[in-house]
């Protein structure tokens, strides 16, 4: 069976993921302030787009990326955690 484009998009998604929570993994070990790695994490996204768009659109990126990834998160029956 061949790979689709959009196949072969969501592996190395999934591999970029991968290498994030390892990243996440290290970070917990260097300091326990989870407000420390949260802003750390959000400057890396601003650095990943620096120079090419404006702070603003850099927030609005991260603002739909959260619209998307939320619902995953969210408990999947009333009452649940």
């Amino acid at each position: 069976m061949s790979e689709t484009a959009s196949d072969q998009n969501f592996l190395n998604y999934k591999k970029t993921e991968k290498k994030a929570l390892e990243i996440l993994a290290a970070m917990k070990a260097a300091s326990t302030d989870k407000v420390d790695i949260e802003v750390a994490l959000l400057v890396a996204i601003f650095e990943l787009h620096k120079g090419t768009v404006p702070a603003a659109t850099i927030a609005s990126i991260v603002q739909g990326h959260l619209k998307q990834i939320v619902p995953h998160y969210a408990p999947k029956t009333p009452g649940a955690t």
